[in-house]
C-alpha cells in the first residue's frame, strides 16, 4: 500500500475466494460481507484473480513477473519455489527484478518452515516481556505493530533496491522477517541489555529510563507526561509552582529522579488533581513540557490534531458508495502521493490487467477461463474489451 500511495501500479494476486484478510471481522454489509481490515491495507491496488494450482494461471503469473519491476510474496517458505515462481526462476527471465519475500522467521535456516503471526512474534522477541505491570504477565500490544513495521521495513528495503538497480541495472532478492523486525522494534533496550546485562523491567506506564514519566490525572481526565531531560523536569515543577523541587540538587540528574520517583509522583498527583485538563494542558504546553491526554481511539480520530493533519478522509467505493480512509503520514512539497482509491473487490481488475499488461484479448481470456486460470471466479470482460467486441 505504501508503494501504491507513492505511485506504483500494484497488482494484487488473489484466488477465487480472495485474500483471507478480506474476511476479517466485523463484516460490513455494504462491502458484500468483507471487513474494514482489508480496506485498511489494500488502498490503491488492483485485484487479479488467478488459480495458481492450474497451469494456465501459473503461466499468467510468470508472464506478469517477467514484466514487473517488483514482486512481493508472503507465502509459507518453499511455496513459491514449488510453483516455479521462485527468485532464481523469475530473475533469469527478468534480471532487473526486485523480489521481496516477507515471512515469519526468514527464508533460510533452521526456522524457515515455522508459521508465525504478529502476537506470537511479540512473545518470542521479548516485546511482550517489556509491556504491562511487574506483578502480572507481560501484555501484547493490541495494535499489530510487528506486521505493520515489517511492511514499512519491506517498503524501505524495496526502495533501496530500486535505487541500487538505477545505479547498476541489476535486480536482487530482498528477504524480511517479522522476527528480525521485532528485535529492531524493541529499540535501544536491546543494546542496553547487551552492554550492561540489565534486563528491562515492566513498569506499567512509567519509564525505566526517565522520571517523572507516566500517567497523571487532572480533575476530569488522565494525561501522559514524558519527562525525558533535566530541563523538562525543571520546567514541569516550575509550571506547577514548585521551584524548590525543580532546583533540588539531588534531582538534577536522572538517577536521583528515578530513586525518588514515588515522591515526585505524589507531588504531581496532588497538584494536577486541583484542576481540569483544560487548565493544565495550556500551562504545560507553554512551559515546554511534553504532555497529552490519554485518549480513546474515537477521541484521537476526532481530535483537532488528527483533523489538522488531514489524516481521516472519505473516498468513493464501488459498492458502499463512500468509505472512511486513513492516509499515510507522507507530505511532499513537489511529488504528492496518489489520490486514494478504495481497496478493490475480488478480481475487480482481472480482465483490465490481462489486456493492458499482457495484451490478451477476448478470445484468449475465454480460453484461459475454460482452462481453469481463474478457478471458480466468474471473470467478466472489462469495459474496454466489451466495447471492442461490440464495435467488431
Amino acid at each position: 500500500m505504501m508503494l501504491a500511495d507513492l505511485g506504483a501500479d500494484v497488482i494484487k494476486i488473489e484466488n477465487a475466494r480472495g485474500d483471507d484478510f478480506r474476511h476479517y471481522p466485523p463484516a460490513e454489509p455494504d462491502l458484500g460481507g468483507e471487513g474494514a481490515p482489508f480496506l485498511w491495507t489494500n488502498r490503491n491496488k488492483r485485484s487479479l484473480v488467478l488459480n495458481l494450482k492450474s497451469e494456465a494461471g501459473l503461466s499468467l503469473a510468470k508472464s506478469l513477473a517477467e514484466q514487473a519491476d517488483i514482486v512481493v510474496e508472503n507465502f509459507s517458505t518453499g511455496v513459491m519455489e514449488r510453483l516455479g515462481l521462485g527468485y532464481d526462476v523469475l530473475s533469469q527471465a527478468n534480471p532487473g527484478l526486485i523480489y521481496c519475500s516477507v515471512s515469519a522467521y526468514g527464508r533460510t535456516g533452521a526456522f524457515a518452515d515455522r508459521l508465525g503471526f504478529d502476537p506470537v512474534i511479540q512473545a518470542e522477541s521479548g516485546f511482550i516481556s517489556m509491556n504491562g505491570y511487574a506483578d502480572r504477565d507481560g501484555v501484547r500490544a493490541q495494535s499489530i505493530v510487528m506486521d505493520t513495521s515489517t511492511g514499512m521495513m519491506a517498503c524501505n528495503a524495496v526502495l533501496a533496491a530500486v535505487i541500487a538497480r538505477n545505479r547498476n541495472g541489476k535486480g536482487q532478492r530482498v528477504d524480511l522477517s517479522l522476527y528480525d523486525t521485532a528485535i529492531s522494534m524493541i529499540g535501544f533496550a536491546t543494546l542496553q541489555y547487551l552492554m550492561s546485562g540489565v534486563v528491562p523491567q515492566r513498569n506499567g506506564n512509567t519509564s525505566n529510563d526517565t522520571s517523572p514519566t507516566g500517567v497523571f490525572h487532572a480533575k476530569d481526565t488522565p494525561f501522559y507526561i514524558s519527562c525525558s531531560s533535566t530541563a523538562i523536569f525543571q520546567r514541569l515543577f516550575r509550571a506547577i509552582g514548585r521551584p524548590d523541587v525543580a532546583e533540588d540538587p539531588e534531582l538534577q540528574d536522572r538517577g536521583g529522579r528515578l530513586r525518588r520517583r514515588e515522591e515526585l509522583f505524589e507531588i504531581l498527583d496532588a497538584a494536577f488533581a486541583q484542576n481540569v485538563w483544560a487548565h493544565w494542558g495550556p500551562i504545560l504546553r507553554e512551559a515546554g513540557v511534553a504532555a497529552g491526554e490519554v485518549r480513546t481511539l474515537p477521541a484521537a480520530l476526532e481530535s483537532d490534531v488528527t483533523r489538522e493533519s488531514g489524516l481521516v478522509t472519505r473516498i468513493p467505493h464501488p459498492t458502499a458508495g463512500e468509505i472512511p480512509n486513513v492516509a499515510l503520514p507522507f507530505h511532499f512539497s513537489a511529488t504528492p502521493v496518489a489520490d486514494p482509491v478504495a481497496a478493490p473487490a475480488i478480481g475487480q481488475h482481472s480482465a483490465e490487467i490481462l489486456e493492458e499488461v499482457l495484451g490478451i484479448g477476448t478470445e484468449e481470456i475465454t480460453a484461459l477461463k475454460e482452462a481453469g486460470a481463474f478457478g471458480s471466479f466468474p471473470l467478466a470482460l472489462s469495459k474496454a474489451t466489451t466495447a471492442a467486441r461490440a464495435a467488431g
